[in-house]
């Protein structure tokens, strides 16, 4: 089977990018930095989310479905730094070359890592193949936005209409699925100057499930799998995560109803 990996990014603002693009100096704090470029945002665009650039990756993580069954993860350790996530994250895909699934993964994770990419020298020759080298590329490969390799699920189920989005902590409880546990995006910057890491990895795995759930979901809608074969995926990704440690994957089942009419 072809392995698919749904993924999700959480990131804080680049403060040392910040500062060199503003030419800031060195006597403020990095918290003065980031507000200084927030305020920046709100002048220009009226809200205070940072262009793709001025992002930092501090935590990617990973669901994948393979012959082995369903894991999930964070890539590497709460010291890692970000070259070291990026360059196990493009390896991953230069080895498996799976399916990928995100939720928004074309308007802001994907264009993140790419400019992170090119900041960290980090190579990614699968994850960029179009077709030169490997002709079954050539009309589905992770970059064109209506190929399938990359599946951004909000982008296709919204028919690449901005005002047809819809968030997925909302799509996921629509669909009988946990959703978001106590952080969001917004709370990611306070929670890392906090020193909050691991809540924020834990965060971004139960973002990733929820993203591949919906999948799951969107399989069904395709007719890619049966009903039985959407209950048994599901029943095996809840089994999966009873086995995982940590207080978030308790709270996430407690949160999971079982399967009611119409739902998951």
């Amino acid at each position: 089977m072809v392995p698919v990996l749904a993924f999700d990014i959480e990131t804080v603002p680049d403060t040392a990018g910040i500062r060199r693009v503003f030419d800031l100096g060195e006597d403020i704090s990095d918290s003065e930095v980031a507000q200084i470029a927030f305020a920046h945002r709100r002048q220009t665009t009226g809200s205070d989310f940072l262009p793709h650039y001025l992002h930092r990756i501090v935590a990617i993580a990973c669901a994948l479905r393979n012959a082995d069954g369903f894991h999930v993860w964070s890539l590497g350790g709460p010291q890692d730094d970000e070259a070291s996530l990026l360059k196990r994250f493009f390896d991953g895909i230069e080895k498996f070359s799976p399916q990928m699934v995100s939720w928004n993964g074309g308007g802001f994770d994907l264009p993140v890592l790419h400019y992170r990419g090119l900041v960290h020298g980090v190579s990614a020759r699968r994850y960029w193949e179009m077709g030169e080298e490997d002709r079954d590329f050539r009309f589905n490969n992770y970059i064109s936005r209506y190929h399938m390799r990359h599946l951004d699920l909000m982008d296709l189920l919204s028919l690449y209409q901005a005002r047809a989005t819809a968030p997925l902590d909302a799509m996921a409880q629509l669909l009988g699925f946990p959703g978001k546990l106590g952080m969001d995006g917004s709370k990611v910057w306070d929670a890392f100057q906090a020193g909050r890491i691991d809540d924020i990895r834990n965060y971004c795995e139960t973002d990733t499930t929820n993203t591949y759930l919906v999948y799951l979901r969107f399989q069904l809608l395709r007719a890619q799998v049966t009903r039985e074969g959407y209950e048994q995926e599901v029943a095996l990704v809840r089994e999966a995560l009873s086995k995982q440690p940590g207080l978030h994957w308790k709270e996430f089942l407690a949160r999971w109803p079982l399967a009611t009419k119409g739902r998951a």
